[in-house]
């Protein structure tokens, strides 16, 4: 059986209005500023920081979301009765909305549908913390130990979850087909799991609407809307 691994970048997700990080209007362009809202050094230091980003998490677009025609044919090609592994840059929890099973998503960069304290570990629901920023708490802190709580995302500075990784490039060297959909492959190290995934063999495919490094190792790239190109590209691949 074909194994398909699917690496997904922001792109995948601006249809369904989640703004990327360094497209042309990507959020690093328009405010240099926001970086310093997910790098961990200046989070755990810096209160104002800490409140901005719980200001800025409660009126985020990314709990609001709704899967796209993206999320869903890849969800489709799953239920097709195809291997599927989604390797996913993204923290916004979309695939799993679509109908992807958990089981099946790597998330190399955490989620951000939950919280979890830098001290004990603890985990909750975002939406439980920001109800607690909604009735004046503008930085609150872990019930367990009194911690100081960030999103369970991996922030700049922040290494990714070591088992998540190897799960990666397991994934990576076992697949026929790898798809970077939605990613600029300037991000390490997800960006290297293209080229390993290319050294083992797999017919290597970039849907992306600007040129990434790895587009010279491709065997295909695709550079149309990715809402109608991902959904036709992924029937080449269902096993109904």
């Amino acid at each position: 059986m074909t194994l398909v691994a699917i690496l997904s970048g922001a792109g995948i997700s601006t249809d369904s209005g989640i703004p990327d990080y360094r497209g042309p209007k990507g959020l690093w362009r328009r405010d240099p500023g926001a970086e310093k809202l997910v790098t961990y050094d200046s989070y755990m230091t810096d209160p104002d920081i800490r409140r901005r980003s719980w200001r800025v998490r409660g009126e985020s677009r990314t709990l609001r979301a709704r899967p796209n025609a993206a999320h869903e044919a890849v969800t489709e090609l799953e239920r097709s009765g195809t291997a599927v592994r989604v390797i996913t840059q993204n923290v916004d929890g979309l695939h799993q909305l679509a109908g992807m099973p958990a089981r099946k998503v790597l998330e190399l960069h955490g989620t951000a549908r939950a919280i979890a304290c830098t001290r004990c570990h603890a985990r909750s629901s975002m939406k439980e913390a920001l109800d607690r920023v909604a009735a004046g708490e503008d930085d609150p802190r872990c019930r367990v130990c009194g911690g100081i709580l960030k999103s369970a995302t991996v922030m700049f500075g922040e290494r990714l979850d070591p088992e998540v990784l190897a799960g990666a490039l397991a994934i990576t060297k076992a697949c026929e087909v790898f798809i970077a959909v939605g990613t600029t492959l300037q991000v390490q190290p997800a960006a290297a799991l293209a080229g390993l995934a290319a050294d083992h063999g797999a017919r290597l495919i970039v849907v992306n609407a600007e040129p990434t490094p790895y587009d010279d190792r491709a065997d295909e790239i695709i550079r149309e809307p990715i809402g109608t190109a991902l959904p036709t590209l992924l029937k080449r691949y269902h096993r109904s």
